[in-house]
């Protein structure tokens, strides 16, 4: 009996080493390259870029979206806006290197009363909030609880509205008590790194994903058992808080704009991004034709835009959209600028 139990156990303890491996691999691919702050008796991790001397525009906070960190941001929108404001780029409570803090911070308001706490921590006293995906919960949730830190809130691509179907099981599976510990530690480094490429890749369907996507952003460290565990908390939680929040939407009062694709098949655009452009009085709504999920990478000139426009600048959006897609029209024509084509783990399942 005692040998039958040796024999099931050695395979199970074997690819539990083997991710514990893999997870340590990921930290040194990806070493953090934040500073961790005590926002309440736990750290929120972020990359702190101080207020240039000639400033044009206000204080920025970038929130990422499910299964990344704040280095999907950073790779967006640093070189771009060098030079020209605070930068604050957030690793989520429980994402990246940021430690996970209490139950609340598997609610998109939790996450929003501390990235409050952090920028009270960091002297930033008010920002435009820029919010990608999953971050578009947490930007709305910020926009109601602190409009006295909020300069004006910006959204790529979010998920902000109640969307039918559900979300995919290994979320599920992941929060299981016993059960989602060992699935965590035995199942989802090998599993995610096999779906690693088409995830990316599909993310930025039907755009071709940036060659060194993968290289510059460490999608991998959401594999990490905790990481994967906190990344599928928020997501089990998601639905029902945003059935109870988007009402709220309406008392949101912070200059707002939100850029979408119409391509977008992991965030629905009719449910989420006219949903916002409905419940916010005074925003507006950017639509960039044929771009998919990611508006942040294939449409950064136009979120660069609405910045400006948010503090004050004159701005004719929908022209600098329509612009972003001649880009892109004629990227697809010159081999000279396409980039290699390649949904991180995490998209919403039927949305």
């Amino acid at each position: 009996m005692l040998a039958e139990v040796s024999a099931l156990l050695a395979p199970l303890a074997a690819v539990i080493g083997y991710s514990s491996y893999k997870a340590r691999q990921f930290e040194q691919t990806y070493p953090n390259i934040g500073e961790l702050t005590d926002v309440g008796g736990y750290r929120m991790n972020a990359v702190h870029v101080e207020r240039p001397e000639n400033a044009d525009l206000p204080a920025l906070v970038f929130i990422h979206g499910a299964s990344g960190n704040l280095l999907d941001q950073i790779v967006a929108f640093r070189a771009p806006l060098e030079g020209r404001a605070e930068m604050l780029f957030v690793d989520r409570p429980g994402h990246g290197y940021s430690e996970r803090g209490g139950p609340e911070n598997a609610l998109p308001s939790g996450q929003a009363d501390a990235i409050a706490r952090l920028m009270e921590k960091r002297g930033i006293e008010k920002a435009i909030i820029v919010g990608h995906s999953f971050g578009g919960a947490i930007t709305a949730a910020f926009g109601l609880r602190h409009p006295d830190k909020t300069a004006g809130l910006l959204f790529l691509a979010p998920a902000t509205h109640p969307w039918p179907g559900g979300i995919d099981w290994y979320y599920h599976v992941a929060t299981v008590p016993v059960i989602g510990w060992l699935f965590n530690h035995a199942v989802v480094v090998p599993l995610g790194l096999s779906r690693l490429e088409r995830g990316t890749l599909n993310v930025f369907r039907p755009n071709p994903r940036p060659a060194d996507y993968i290289e510059k952003t460490g999608p991998s460290l959401v594999l990490r058992p905790h990481t994967f565990h906190n990344n599928a908390a928020d997501f089990k939680r998601l639905l029902a808080y945003v059935k109870e929040q988007s009402p709220l939407y309406s008392q949101i009062t912070a200059p707002t704009v939100i850029i979408t694709g119409d391509r977008d098949e992991i965030v629905w655009e009719h449910l989420h991004s006219r949903g916002l452009a409905r419940d916010i009085a005074g925003s507006e709504l950017v639509t960039v034709r044929g771009v998919g999920h990611k508006p942040d990478y294939l449409a950064t000139d136009v979120a660069i835009a609405a910045m400006e426009k948010i503090a004050g600048e004159p701005h004719d959006l929908q022209s600098a959209a329509r612009r972003a897609e001649e880009r892109l029209a004629a990227s697809l024509h010159s081999p000279a600028v396409q980039t290699q084509p390649s949904l991180m783990p995490g998209a919403l399942h039927g949305v």
